[in-house]
């Protein structure tokens, strides 16, 4: 196997959560169906909710013609990862790349830092299958919207002043106490106030978690009631990040979805995103979190650990979430990612003419980046230097070529291939619109990322 660089593999699907998006409205169905040998016939009733792609043990790639995991592979042949991956990371692919595709609100949730990670698979291996941390990055291929950190400090007090429930939820005391500690002091750089404004976000947001299901349905009942009612006017006509409206019909749909739950009135404390094709935000390891609508690619460190609770029937540990989150404060735009031209591709002539693209979307992270490749026009083309580690590609829209060193293959949406470290590949469009996502790992220039954080 010494001379093999490049295999085509099969992603393999998670078809279990009711929450995706139904038959050949997921993209992850449509994606996983092209490959042939995957053998998956689109069910019009069925939910599909996840594409794997990688080599994580619960659900490695396969290799399309040999049938061996993509695990395997990598395992038998070292290099295909390099040497400074394996050294840093072990003999695996050091990322998880994915595609979710979301009809139903995921759960709130966090993913823990490497050292929480291997004190709960310590302690839980059940609930915590590995030890490693999960920071993760969302691209959206369609619409996409969902909760993400803690919102500006000023949003929140709106929220206690002008929802009664969520106040009377909380409790006076505790709503009291966190508006006089931020007050004046909700944008300050000062690194105590900064820490002040932290505990008494952590205070307010343990006293919603804490309380009891039967006393959050309860308040749940009043927060929908006015949602229906007051539309426009609803929480205070919103916040400057969301109006009245919005916010509303946020509520009714997320209760039609989980009927009841605290995430209802954990939204007026997290940032509502929204994000726009292409468009992209990046999770670190203890940023709260929950996804509710959308296709997205996802691209994170391999780990299958989900600390949850909300909008969820699977097991809940709040003591864990309240306590591990880091309660930074900030508006969604510090979130969002701002991808840069690739640097290490070349275009033809035919792609510079036609505007084809290549944008690398790259987090403060060792163990991935990706790049999203926009070829338009038949004959497009574009060629990728060897990098020092491994990638996996997935075409999302579009048809054409894939070349790696001698070997050529057909491409079109929803084939995934595997490429080696040190190997050029070359991508071809023949159709009008051709468009591929590559995810990778390479370690130069990330020496001094914070990996573990």
């Amino acid at each position: 196997m010494t001379g093999v660089s490049f295999v085509i593999v099969y992603p393999i699907t998670r078809t279990q959560w009711v929450l995706g998006k139904v038959g050949k409205d997921s993209a992850a169905a449509k994606y996983a169906a092209a490959t042939e040998s995957n053998k998956l016939s689109i069910e019009n009733g069925k939910p599909y909710a996840e594409l794997w792609m990688g080599t994580h043990p619960s659900l490695p790639s396969k290799d399309v013609q040999t049938q061996r995991s993509l695990l395997d592979l990598v395992q038998d042949n070292k290099a295909l990862m390099s040497t400074k991956i394996i050294n840093k990371f072990g003999e695996k692919l050091p990322f998880l790349f994915k595609v979710l595709s979301i009809r139903k609100a995921l759960s709130i949730q966090a993913h823990p830092n490497k050292k929480l990670a291997e004190q709960l698979h310590a302690k839980d291996p059940k609930n915590y299958p590995d030890d490693n941390h999960k920071p993760e990055m969302t691209i959206a291929i369609t619409p996409f919207d969902g909760l993400c950190g803690f919102r500006p400090l000023k949003e929140i007090s709106h929220f206690l002043a002008t929802v009664s429930s969520l106040r009377d939820l909380i409790g006076e005391e505790a709503a009291k106490d966190f508006e006089d500690i931020v007050s004046g002091r909700e944008t300050s750089s000062d690194v105590q106030d900064m820490q002040r404004n932290k505990k008494a976000l952590q205070s307010a947001f343990s006293a919603l978690m804490t309380k009891d299901k039967d006393t959050i349905a309860a308040a749940a009942k009043d927060l929908v009631g006015s949602a229906e009612k007051d539309g426009d006017k609803f929480a205070g006509g919103g916040g400057p990040s969301n109006g009245g409206k919005e916010l509303a019909d946020l509520v009714i749909r997320l209760n039609s979805q989980f009927e009841g739950d605290v995430g209802l009135f954990v939204l007026f404390f997290l940032n509502y995103v929204k994000l726009a094709i292409g468009e992209a935000m990046f999770l670190k390891a203890d940023d709260i979190h929950a996804y509710l609508s959308g296709d997205i690619m996802e691209c994170m460190a391999s780990s299958d650990n989900v600390v949850r609770a909300g909008f969820t029937p699977k097991f809940q540990d709040i003591p864990t979430l309240t306590s591990m989150l880091t309660y930074s404060y900030a508006p969604i735009s510090e979130q969002k990612m701002n991808p840069v031209d690739y640097p290490y591709v070349t275009l033809n002539r035919t792609a510079y003419s036609s505007s084809s693209s290549a944008i690398l979307y790259d987090p403060p992270i060792e163990e991935f980046s990706v790049v999203k490749t926009e070829l338009n026009g038949k004959e497009a083309k574009a060629t990728f230097e060897a990098i020092e580690g491994p990638s996996i590609i997935i075409c999302t829209l579009g048809s054409g070529k894939i070349s790696v060193g001698p070997k050529t293959e057909q491409v079109k949406a929803g084939y995934v291939f595997f490429v080696g470290a040190t190997a050029e590949c070359v991508l071809e469009s023949d159709s009008e619109n051709f468009t591929t996502f590559k995810a990778f790992c390479e370690l130069s220039g990330k020496e001094t990322a914070n990996g573990a954080s």
